[in-house]
């Protein structure tokens, strides 16, 4: 165990809180950019938990913010976990399960850090994929916030799910309807998340995971990377359960950031956007899926053929080959020399959110992670969704049946899409002003909107930090 030197003794202002962000890129992000919002606006102590290999994932945080200090702790071995792996992305969605199981394992390691210290934690702000963090807060005596990376809507099926995860009904029947959630929806078990698909009855680390998700609705606060235009009933209904005054939709907080300037954390240059700057305006299709996620060989031929087909311009990134994620990134042959006139293929990191928000890029073609949904959302730019995985189908529902602001063009991990039709698809979003396109030029000024000042997310914003600061400081 490590950690920065103790920070200086607070003044009568400034509660200490431990920030315990979960190992995927989805989650991570966003938490970091609350936890520099909060440095930044709150004036609090804070300690970053993290492990070794994931801690140059905060120097951009770090250098912002030489004030804030971290507890690194090493990552916990774990039987289904390749050695020195200690992020999502190193393995894929599948592996969420024993890094959730792994990371357990840190609780006594907090508890001897916590009772050395001279002037400990006030509070715990934990990722809701960390929800043993409930019972560790409860044990050492301090409140909890449990932040949500993704959205309201999802987290209402997740709870549901668990909720009924053992009965005989939940088990048998091949489509579940959530009717105690706004609107009564329904989802195929192939379409439910992740975790509730992969559940087993009789594995006892499963069942410790649920009981994990299911304390975290004990939390004192609950915090969400959301806001009123886009999830307002599903926050409310959330209100509903855990009481008025403790659900915060705070987001996006990818606009906090921006408004903030920091560009040390995104960074905007790239050959990509000199790229963009010689295409006409709402011109080219953004194409990406993620960190985690790789397509297979019929997946890549047919979406390369439907961009061929579709005659538009494109920045198409493709994840580099990784054994253990599996999938493959062979570009088919010839592909890039017949379209090099009009589109890029890239195999490395690029800045997403500049991409989104340049001027010439009209449409997304996204796997409907939330993050990307919030980026896109933010940037006014119309999604071309295909759900895979995690929580994409009910994001992709979100989006396509509640919101009107995306196109479903394939659904599935493994389903092929039609190359003629998603050439089609693509061409008609990249052409004149369809009804979603609209939609979301509008969704994207409400977002704005919701951050500025007297705005829902400003005032939940407001009213979260305001709740941190009744916390009680703990001096030396």
């Amino acid at each position: 165990m490590s950690s920065s030197p103790p920070p200086p003794p607070p003044s009568t202002t400034t509660p200490h809180l431990l920030v315990f962000p979960y190992p995927a890129q989805g989650h991570m992000i966003s938490l970091l950019d609350l936890t520099h919002y909060l440095a930044s606006h709150g004036g609090f102590t804070i300690t970053v938990l993290i492990t070794p290999k994931n801690l140059p994932l905060l120097q951009p945080l770090l250098q912002a913010h030489p004030s804030i200090h971290t507890l690194v702790l090493p990552f916990p071995a774990h039987p289904n976990l390749p050695a020195g792996a200690e992020h999502v992305s190193q393995i894929g969605n599948h592996g969420n399960f024993p890094i959730m199981v792994a990371l357990r394992q840190l609780h006594d390691p907090i508890v001897h850090w916590f009772n050395s210290h001279p002037a400990p934690p006030a509070a715990i702000i934990s990722d809701s994929f960390l929800g043993w963090t409930q019972h560790l807060a409860d044990h050492l005596q301090i409140p909890r916030i449990v932040y949500y990376s993704c959205g309201a809507f999802l987290v209402n099926v997740l709870h549901y799910s668990w909720l009924h995860i053992k009965t005989d009904l939940f088990r048998s029947s091949p489509v579940f309807h959530f009717n105690e959630i706004p609107n009564s929806p329904s989802f195929k078990k192939d379409h439910l998340p992740s975790l509730i698909k992969r559940y087993q009855d009789s594995n006892p680390d499963w069942d410790l995971l649920r009981d994990d998700a299911l304390a975290n609705t004990s939390c004192w606060v609950s915090v969400f990377n959301s806001f009123e235009t886009l999830e307002g009933e599903f926050l409310e209904h959330f209100r509903d359960l855990n009481g008025e005054g403790r659900v915060f939709g705070i987001g996006p907080l990818n606009l906090i950031g921006a408004a903030d300037g920091r560009s040390s954390i995104r960074d905007s240059t790239s050959e990509v956007l000199t790229w963009l700057d010689g295409c006409a305006d709402s011109s080219v299709l953004y194409v990406c899926f993620g960190s985690q996620k790789q397509l297979n060989q019929q997946q890549m031929e047919a979406l390369a053929s439907g961009l061929e087909r579709s005659g538009a311009r494109f920045v198409w990134v493709v994840k580099t080959f990784n054994q253990t994620v599996g999938g493959c990134n062979e570009i088919p042959i010839g592909f890039e020399d017949r379209v090099s006139d009009r589109g890029i293929v890239v195999k490395e990191w690029v800045p997403q959110v500049a991409i989104l928000n340049h001027r010439a890029v009209g449409g997304f073609l996204s796997h409907c992670g939330w993050n990307s949904v919030l980026e896109s959302v933010t940037a006014g730019v119309l999604i071309l969704g295909w759900p895979m995985e995690a929580d994409q189908f009910v994001n992709a529902k979100l989006l396509v049946d509640d919101m009107g602001v995306a196109v479903r063009v394939c659904e599935g991990a493994n389903s092929v899409p039609d190359s003629d039709e998603l050439g089609k698809v693509i061409a008609m979003s990249l052409s004149g002003d369809c009804p979603e396109k609209m939609k979301a030029g509008a969704l994207k000024r409400a977002a704005v909107d919701s951050v500025r000042s007297n705005g829902s997310s400003w005032k939940d914003m407001r009213g979260f930090v305001d709740k941190l600061k009744q916390l009680p400081c703990r001096n030396f």
